[in-house]
């Protein structure tokens, strides 16, 4: 198991960029305005389908109205944001969704985002992660800090597996946010060997490892020393190893997909809960696709999940 029984709630920090998100409402020229991240979505839906977790998400936000705006709905969606860090004269991201028979694509404005910084101050990192039992992160929260900051993330992330932390790790390839292919698997490849769970998708890995199928991602990260790891891969079977037994798992049929936002961050957040209640790894995929399955069926990367 994963996680050892207690009776205490699980502490969970993810740590990631939470942005303002445009999303299409059916008329072209109007968008309803939400708040959303990827590793933000998997805090958000495991805030609300866990009974055993405690959530918190790491982040740096600006100091104007927008912020404020995320600031509340991250505390009214039931997600401490002690570690909520405000800069001055800085805002938060913004992207709008664009929509095709469901298959979704982004335009991103960013580069005045507070969240690029969010790595800046170490001593109040490693406080964040020393009281944290599960902390996630992903490809993306790399991509938007600068060197040094990513450096000192990966560090601080290092030291909290050490102290027997469990760290969970979504690749969340998106070259467009790095300098180079190279810098991103370069990267990708160090933050998953510090990982206990590694939860990427086979697109991405085939694109940018060369991987031939779920199996090549499989001892890929295995042999960077996770103990779990569960690869995504659209409707076909998740395919899966932990501590060394493989197998599959059949993904249900769902239909024709509204909006697949979020489909792998509350995917992911169905696995970590599953885990998190000792469910055990296959009947936490099962959580994660039915999660997932239930989102992708109505608009926006976060929906009420009853």
């Amino acid at each position: 198991m994963i996680f050892s029984s207690n009776r205490r709630p699980t502490q969970v920090l993810s740590i990631g960029e939470c942005m303002a998100e445009l999303a299409p409402t059916g008329d072209a020229r109007t968008f309803r305005m939400g708040f959303a991240g990827d590793t933000f979505n998997t805090a958000w839906y495991l805030a609300q389908v866990s009974t055993a977790a405690r959530v918190g998400y790491f982040t740096a936000v600006g100091d104007d109205d927008l912020s404020q705006d995320m600031l509340e709905f991250i505390r009214d969606s039931g997600i401490a944001d002690t570690y909520v860090q405000r800069v001055p004269n800085k805002t938060v991201g913004l992207y709008r969704i664009h929509l095709r028979e469901g298959e979704r694509s982004f335009t991103y404005w960013r580069d005045t985002s507070a969240a690029r910084e969010l790595a800046a101050n170490e001593d109040l990192l490693s406080a964040a992660l020393d009281a944290a039992d599960l902390i996630y992160f992903s490809g993306i929260t790399l991509a938007i800090l600068e060197e040094a900051s990513r450096d000192t993330l990966l560090r601080t992330v290092a030291k909290a597996r050490a102290k027997g932390k469990v760290i969970a790790f979504d690749p969340n390839l998106r070259r467009r946010l790095w300098r180079s292919a190279d810098e991103m698997t370069s990267k990708i490849t160090q933050a998953a060997s510090l990982a206990d769970l590694v939860l990427p998708s086979f697109e991405d890995e085939a694109d940018w490892f060369g991987d031939s199928d779920p199996e090549a991602t499989l001892d890929r990260y295995f042999e960077l020393g996770a103990s779990h790891v569960v690869v995504k891969d659209g409707n076909n079977p998740v395919t899966f190893r932990s501590d060394g037994n493989q197998t599959q798992v059949l993904v249900p049929p769902i239909g024709v997909p509204e909006d697949t936002t979020a489909a792998g961050d509350s995917f992911n957040a169905g696995v970590l809960n599953g885990l998190i209640e000792g469910r055990g790894i296959y009947k936490s995929i099962l959580e994660g696709c039915a999660l997932a399955g239930h989102v992708i069926q109505q608009s926006g990367a976060l929906v009420d999940v009853g």
